[in-house]
């Protein structure tokens, strides 16, 4: 398998800084939060993009995703700027050649039915932009839409190769979901696997991959051989958390390890 982490979890860090992390701890990809705080998000122009393609070639790094904060769901967002932000993340993503964009379900309290409906057909006007840029947008398993089962509801009826799932193991989780029903659920459409470590239900302050309760083993030996695993430690929302450079080695290490155990186990 493939390793990335996120910038969620070096926020405001600059990109030479976050490719030496990369290649210091041995991951071969990084997840951009496209954010306005962050050094890359959609509004950098053309010359800066070009300058963050050619820092990443040199240091052999992929840039595997271009992570937005569109809310497909949302009831009273307007269509028509929700619709250019995308199409802004999916322009960025082309750029870069990242291969995803991640979007949000943000369904809140709306009846499943309306908000999948939402999603849906805001996710299949979007397909055939991300289909010309060679990019799928995939949908995480995050907030309304938190399980599998959930946002499968929502790539059915979208029905196109470049609209996906985004499998953040810590929702599913959360949600009461097993990871073989998750996986059943999303096989069809998943993109890439989100990991991460908490405590409890409870306590969802960011650990050392391997200190908590998620069943990582358990969602590693479901994935294929050439699959990303991306480790979003969520520093940014909780800044009493650990530093994360001091933890991606031991972190990949220890996804190595229930990788080879649940293949020769």
């Amino acid at each position: 398998m493939k390793f990335a982490f996120s910038t969620l979890g070096v926020p405001g860090l600059p990109i030479p800084d976050v490719l030496a992390l990369a290649d210091r701890t041995g991951y071969q990809g990084v997840e951009l939060r496209a954010h306005p705080e962050e050094p890359v998000h959609p509004g950098i122009g053309p010359r800066e993009r070009a300058s963050v393609v050619e820092e990443f070639q040199r240091a052999g790094i992929e840039i595997l995703t271009v992570a937005g904060y569109v809310r497909v769901a949302k009831a009273d967002a307007d269509e028509k700027r929700l619709r250019q932000e995308l199409d802004e993340l999916l322009w960025l993503a082309r750029d870069l050649g990242a291969s995803f964009v991640r979007v949000f379900p943000g369904g809140g309290d709306r009846p499943a039915a309306e908000a999948d409906a939402t999603a849906a057909r805001r996710l299949g006007a979007a397909a055939e932009l991300a289909a010309d840029f060679g990019v799928r947008i995939l949908l995480e398993t995050h907030d309304s839409h938190r399980t599998g089962t959930d946002a499968a509801r929502v790539l059915g009826p979208v029905g196109h190769k470049h609209v996906g799932a985004l499998w953040d193991v810590m929702h599913t989780w959360l949600g009461g979901e097993a990871p073989a029903t998750t996986h059943a659920a999303l096989a069809p459409y998943l993109g890439y696997v989100q990991v991460k470590d908490i405590a409890s239900a409870e306590d969802t302050t960011p650990l050392a991959l391997g200190a908590g309760v998620l069943p990582l083993g358990e969602c590693l030996a479901l994935l294929d051989d050439d699959s990303w695993v991306c480790w979003e430690y969520e520093k940014r929302w909780y800044p009493q958390a650990e530093e994360l450079p001091g933890l991606l080695a031991a972190g990949r290490e220890h996804l190595e390890g229930l990788i080879a155990a649940s293949r020769h186990g």
